[in-house]
């Protein structure tokens, strides 16, 4: 038998293809309708792919006719809209579902037509995606009613079954240096099913297998993205049989810190969100990297950040990981290149199919076809370089252009999470989810679920509570901090506002995300331990009898921020209409 060809749609940056091509197969063609994954997948797979639309594959059986006749079919139908993160689950699937219907169509169409020298198929999709792709497809749900007649089928017998064909994987259980699972539906023809592959790796002791591969293990056999220019070998830290000279290695050898106002971002979504659970700040280095996600972000939970190399505080200090660590987590060789800006880089290292899933894939095909397995893989040994820009530039970033917020950019922040409520200084109604006003409010969060309670809290009602707080010795104590030093940080509701919008503080005063971390910071140096206060008619906090003390501490202290900054901007919006002529 000779080579297996492949066809690939969906295939971006080509990561299914490429676990194929190193298991010796044939990449004959990829499809897809960004040209940055074209450009790349032609340069490293030495293709002649076009941009193509699937969507041309809806309703055409002569568009599906005219594509080679192969012996593998795989493909990854974008996963945005079915994914769980994607507007919390929320997001219109109605297009994900046309493109993966597209591509069973194709499948359907070149197994059951006549002489089809079809051998297996492989889809793959986020989890999430088993929750609304039918279990069974006949041909009429594929909308090939008329094919299936002229082939003497019964239109509503079955084309594809996904529902005893269709596992989840987990890269790490196959060596990558990430967790990654994803739902791979599919089918080994001979075998009428699809047959899972043996894992390499595993995070039990009981399974006789290597560990799952670490995040820190991949760091520490990557070059350090701060070194200097050299002609040094470097090791590639996933394919032991490929060393090139530094000056090989691209998009790797730069600096990719952060801004403060960003990393800071991140940590409080990551270690403190009003209703998710604790992550690791920085990324935990004793696990596989949690799922590189296609979107390059240093601000949002899902953000991927390490410790700088460099010995920087504040800006810079963190940093994402290169655009090389980002492919090397996935499973692609050094020697595989990248085509496009920075960020298209990240959406083709993101958005692929891990090489060490789709190389156990094929190595399963193989074996069922009694086809001897390669001793060593397929890899290019050394780089192929492109006109599009390696990110190498060797140089320290100047940390001089602080991103801004857009105007009115709303604000929510709680000191701190414990004894499931939140006491949340923000610059809008939580409740009603307004639009930012030129105001700051004080509310109170009683769980985290969609039906959670609010309770709002008028302005200057620390007051009301004072002489409660300084009864314990702690409480006492923090009034004293909060009224000597830190009011005075505090600055009007509008400047409040500005230095918001800009992420800057100025003069003496804190612009808010630092001011409520700074309550933390007070708080948690307090060193209250089990400490709590029950509320015989609930006066304070009126949805829960039994309240933790640091919750106490932490509602003065926002209502404080709030009424100072409201007060402050009354008396400068007052001292703006006496100054108007004629008053």
């Amino acid at each position: 038998m000779s080579k297996l060809n492949v066809i690939d749609f969906f295939c971006g940056a080509g990561g299914f293809s490429e676990g194929f091509n190193q298991m010796g197969f044939e990449i004959h063609r990829g499809y897809d309708n960004w040209q940055p994954a074209i450009n790349t997948y032609n340069h490293n797979f030495g293709t002649d792919s076009e941009v193509t639309d699937i969507l041309k594959f809806k309703n055409s059986i002569k568009e599906i006719n005219n594509l080679p006749n192969t012996e593998i079919i795989i493909g990854s139908p974008p996963c945005v809209s079915f994914s769980s993160s994607n507007k919390s689950g929320k997001a219109d699937k109605s297009l994900g579902l046309d493109l993966t219907k597209c591509f069973l169509r194709i499948v359907a169409v070149k197994k059951h037509k006549k002489d089809s020298v079809l051998k297996a198929w492989f889809m793959e999709n986020v989890v999430n995606s088993k929750k609304y792709i039918s279990n069974i497809y006949s041909f009429k749900d594929l909308d090939l009613t008329d094919w299936a007649l002229e082939n003497c089928i019964d239109p509503k017998s079955e084309a594809l079954n996904l529902r005893d064909n269709t596992i989840i994987m987990n890269s790490a259980d196959y060596g990558s240096y990430q967790a990654r699972r994803r739902a791979i539906s599919g089918e080994i023809i001979s075998c009428n099913k699809l047959i899972i592959p043996g894992q390499t790796h595993s995070n039990k002791v009981e399974d006789n297998l290597p560990n799952w591969n670490t995040l820190g293990k991949l760091i520490k056999n990557m070059p350090s993205p701060i070194s200097k220019e050299s002609d040094l070998e470097i090791k590639d830290p996933v394919y032991k049989g490929i060393t090139l000279n530094q000056c090989d290695v691209t998009d790797h050898f730069y600096d990719s810190g952060l801004y403060k106002s960003e990393w800071s971002q991140s940590k409080e979504h990551k270690i403190n969100h009003y209703c998710m659970g604790k992550m690791s700040f920085p990324e935990n280095l004793n696990k596989p990297s949690r799922t590189i996600t296609a979107t390059k972000s240093g601000t949002s939970r899902e953000a991927l950040i390490y410790k700088s190399e460099y010995n920087r505080k504040g800006n810079g200090e963190y940093r994402t990981p290169t655009i090389r660590e980002a492919a090397s987590l996935m499973g692609f060789p050094f020697t595989y290149q990248f085509l496009g800006s920075i960020n298209s880089k990240w959406r083709l290292v993101g958005n692929a199919v891990c090489p060490s899933v789709s190389r156990a894939l094929a190595n399963r095909v193989l074996l069922s076809l009694n086809k001897k397995t390669p001793r060593t893989l397929k890899l290019k040994k050394e780089v192929i370089h492109s006109e599009s820009g390696n990110l190498n530039d060797f140089k320290e970033k100047s940390f001089d252009k602080q991103p801004k917020r857009t105007k009115n950019s709303r604000f929510r922040r709680h000191p701190i999470k414990v004894g499931n409520i939140t006491v949340t200084l923000s610059n809008y109604e939580i409740d009603k989810k307004s639009k930012a006003k030129n105001k700051w409010f004080t509310s109170i969060q009683y769980g985290t679920g969609i039906n959670f309670k609010n309770q709002i809290v008028q302005d200057n009602y620390y007051k009301d509570f004072e002489p409660l707080l300084i009864k314990n010795k702690s409480g006492k104590q923090f009034v004293r901090i909060i009224n000597n030093g830190f009011s005075e940080k505090i600055a009007d509701s509008l400047t409040l506002q500005k230095m918001y919008e800009l992420q800057e503080s100025k003069g003496n005063y804190k612009e808010p995300t630092e001011l409520v971390n700074e309550v933390n910071i007070i708080i948690r140096n307090l060193e209250i331990r089990n400490n709590t206060i029950k509320q015989k008619e609930r006066e304070i906090f009126v949805y829960k009898d039994e309240i933790p003390m640091e919750q106490l501490f932490a509602l003065y202290a926002i209502n404080k921020i709030a009424s100072v900054a409201n007060e402050k901007g009354k008396k400068n919006a007052s001292n703006l209409i006496k100054q108007l002529p004629g008053k």
